[in-house]
């Protein structure tokens, strides 16, 4: 069983420290590689989708989080205020207030709608310390955000696009969703006391789902305070379940900041807002996909997706030509000489490295390199720039196979 705390420490990809705090990871190179590549990816995929995206700073005014509803709504999840000259500023604990200003910062009219703003952002969280555990629970979060400003028509096609990108996503990444959950109010006072906004948010998101074909499981007590959401649930190697994404309807934010656009009657209207989360915070996204693949990232994902490997010192020239003709096309590559040990032990080490490359005598005369895949496969040598060729496809394919099925070989 993969836990991602030990495999985080053991393959440097994040670590913590007590005079950072608890709750604070700091990312390492290989870990910070593959929160990069996972934020680039997403950032393609929301840009594709007709997401265009902003930057907002972490610290807002009090007198903003008590419009939104979060100080007296979930203000224990919050970070006390500090002072700034005469004013109270807090670290915002979620991003949608600082987006529905960025929204009302002028006039909209309908022909902007649907309106899809994404950011990929810090928020903060004052979780109690003995909740907090590797990535999964953390008090400083990159949350991959966004908030869709539409029309009460457009609502549900919007919440269902963005169901199907985070289906898309958990394709690409080898997610595997274990449940959709509709998320409702529960008792007590915790939840925005508007029984008609409630009424009408989770008769859409039903719609969405049902519309899309999903199963799902109805709980109450999970919702967020401002409206109903689809959580998108997945599990652990020990079978404890979390949820990953996230789709909301939210009829309560537009009317407290007073967020309007013109309609094609020139009156002013009420915008929904969506709120939707495609793989969530960075932090578990990586924790969830250590633990899925065990350190043996999909190779567009991996740390280093090439290690080359000369057999000894008289190859290291032919070995350093193809790592720089890895790296001019864009791959993660690495060089491992004879000085790291025998060839066994540089293999051994770059056991999680999805391709590596033996250039021997005979493949340094040749041209060639003789590949060895993670899952030890081993392909007959190839010339070095065919080789080059077959990862670079797998890799902008985002295949989570390492091997073109057309091309594959047996194994040893």
């Amino acid at each position: 069983m993969h836990d991602h705390r030990r495999l985080g420490r053991e393959l440097a990809l994040f670590d913590t420290d007590p005079l950072i705090g608890a709750g604070l990871p700091y990312w390492l190179p290989d870990g910070a590689t593959v929160r990069h590549v996972l934020e680039e990816y997403v950032r393609g995929l929301e840009r594709a989708a007709g997401y265009r995206h902003v930057y907002s700073p972490v610290l807002g005014k009090r007198e903003l989080y008590e419009i939104s509803g979060h100080w007296a709504h979930y203000g224990d999840d919050m970070f006390p205020p500090m002072r700034l000259g005469g004013e109270e500023v807090v670290l915002r604990p979620s991003l949608c207030p600082h987006h529905a200003l960025i929204y009302r910062s002028r006039s909209r009219s309908y022909r902007e709608l649907p309106l899809r703003m994404a950011e990929l952002g810090g928020m903060y969280r004052s979780e109690p310390s003995g909740v907090l555990g590797g990535l999964t629970r953390v008090r400083s979060i990159q949350l991959n955000d966004a908030h869709v400003f539409c029309t009460l028509q457009q609502a549900v096609q919007e919440a269902r696009g963005a169901l199907e990108l985070i289906g898309r996503a958990y394709a690409d990444l080898g997610i595997r969703a274990a449940r959709h959950r509709l998320s409702l109010p529960g008792e007590g006072g915790k939840y925005v006391a508007d029984p008609a906004l409630w009424e009408r948010a989770t008769a859409l998101l039903r719609e969405v789902l049902d519309g899309a074909g999903v199963a799902y499981d109805a709980v109450e007590g999970e919702a967020a305070f401002y409206g109903p959401k689809i959580d998108v649930q997945i599990t652990d190697p020990a079978g404890r379940e979390s949820t990953l994404s996230t789709v909301q309807i939210d009829f309560h934010q537009p009317e407290r900041f007073d967020l309007h656009y013109i309609g094609a009657d020139g009156a002013r209207h009420r915008p929904v807002m969506v709120h939707r989360s495609v793989i969530g915070s960075m932090e578990r996204a990586v924790a969830h996909l250590v633990e899925q693949h065990g350190g043996a990232f999909p190779a567009w994902l991996a740390p280093v997706q090439l290690m080359v490997l000369p057999v000894s010192e008289q190859q290291r020239p032919q070995a350093q030509d193809l790592l720089t003709r890895a790296l001019a096309r864009g791959l993660r590559a690495e060089l491992a000489g004879p000085e790291h040990g025998s060839l066994g032990a540089r293999v051994r080490a770059a056991r999680l490295v999805p391709y590596q490359a033996v250039i021997g005598e005979q493949e340094a005369t040749e041209g060639l390199a003789a590949p060895r895949l993670r899952d030890g496969t081993r392909p007959g040598a190839l010339p070095a720039e065919e080789l080059l060729r077959r990862i670079d496809a797998q890799v902008a394919a985002r295949s989570t196979a390492l091997w073109a099925p057309a091309e594959r070989p047996a194994r040893d």
